[in-house]
C-alpha cells in the first residue's frame, strides 16, 4: 500500500470519527432542547463539548490504530511518542495534586484559581489514557509499550480518583 493511500485511509477515519460525533451531539441536542436548555445555555454548551470530546476520542479509536499499524517501522517516533506520553502523564498527576492541595483549609486563592483549570485537564485524562492504550498495543518494541502503558495507567488513576474522592 503507498503512503498516500495510507494517509487517504486515515484521514477518512477521522472525517468519520467527527461526522459521528456532530450526529451524536446533534441527535443529544435535539432531544434535550427545552426550556432548561435556553435557562442554562453555556453549562448545556460545556457538556456538548465534553460529549463531542468523548465521542470523538472513542470513534477515532479504528483511525488512530491505523496510523499507528503504519508508523510502527519508525523506531524514532516511537521513542519520542513515548517520552511525550510520560511527559504528559505527569502533567495529569500535577493536576490532581492542585485539586487536592485547593482543597486543604489554608489553601489561598491562588491555588484555587489554578484548581479550575486543574479541572479541566482531569477532565480530558480518560480520552489521554484511551489514546495510550492504543498506541501501546501498536508499540513495537517493549520500553515504548510499557511507558504508554505507565502513561495510562497513570491518567486512569488520575480520573478515578478525582472522580471518586474530590468532588
Amino acid at each position: 500500500m503507498r503512503n498516500s493511500a495510507k494517509l487517504a485511509l486515515v484521514a477518512a477515519g477521522y472525517v468519520g470519527a467527527f461526522l459521528a460525533a456532530l450526529a451524536i451531539v446533534a441527535l443529544y441536542v435535539a432531544a434535550t432542547s427545552g426550556p432548561d436548555r435556553q435557562a442554562s445555555g453555556g453549562m448545556y454548551a460545556f457538556g456538548d463539548s465534553l460529549l463531542f470530546l468523548g465521542v470523538f476520542g472513542v470513534a477515532a479509536v479504528p483511525a488512530t490504530g491505523a496510523g499507528l499499524f503504519f508508523l510502527r517501522p519508525y523506531l524514532a517516533f516511537w521513542r519520542v511518542l513515548a517520552g511525550v506520553a510520560v511527559a504528559i502523564a505527569v502533567t495529569g498527576l500535577a493536576a490532581l495534586g492542585v485539586c487536592v492541595a485547593a482543597r486543604a483549609a489554608d489553601a489561598g486563592p491562588a491555588l484555587h484559581s489554578w484548581s479550575s483549570f486543574a479541572v479541566l485537564r482531569i477532565l480530558v485524562a480518560p480520552v489521554v489514557a484511551l489514546a495510550f492504550l492504543v498506541s501501546g498495543v501498536f508499540a513495537p518494541r517493549p520500553a515504548a509499550r510499557i511507558a504508554l502503558g505507565g502513561a495510562m495507567i497513570s491518567e486512569a488513576i488520575v480520573f478515578v480518583y478525582w472522580l471518586v474522592q474530590l468532588p
